[in-house]
C-alpha cells in the first residue's frame, strides 16, 4: 500500500501518533466480542500500521544514505 493510498487525515501523522491511535484501536477490538461491528476501525489500524512500515522505511533509507555519505567523505 503506496502513501496514496493512506487515509488524508493520517498520512501526515508522526510515528507516536500513529502508534497511540493504534494503541487505542487494538484495546478497543479486544474487548469487543462481535468484530463485525468494528469493520472501520480494523481498516483504519490496517492504515495505521502501512504509515508507520512507510515512515520506517523512510527514516532507514535517510540513516543508509547518511551512513554512505559519512563513509565516502571519510575515505
Amino acid at each position: 500500500m503506496k502513501s496514496k493510498n493512506i487515509l488524508d487525515n493520517i498520512k501526515d501523522y508522526s510515528i507516536d501518533q500513529a502508534k497511540k491511535e493504534i494503541t487505542e484501536i487494538v484495546e478497543l477490538l479486544e474487548k469487543e466480542e462481535n468484530l463485525n461491528n468494528y469493520l472501520n476501525e480494523y481498516q483504519r489500524l490496517i492504515h495505521l500500521n502501512k504509515l508507520v512500515e512507510e515512515k520506517f522505511k523512510t527514516k532507514l533509507r535517510d540513516l543508509s544514505l547518511k551512513k554512505k555519505n559519512l563513509s565516502n567523505k571519510s575515505s
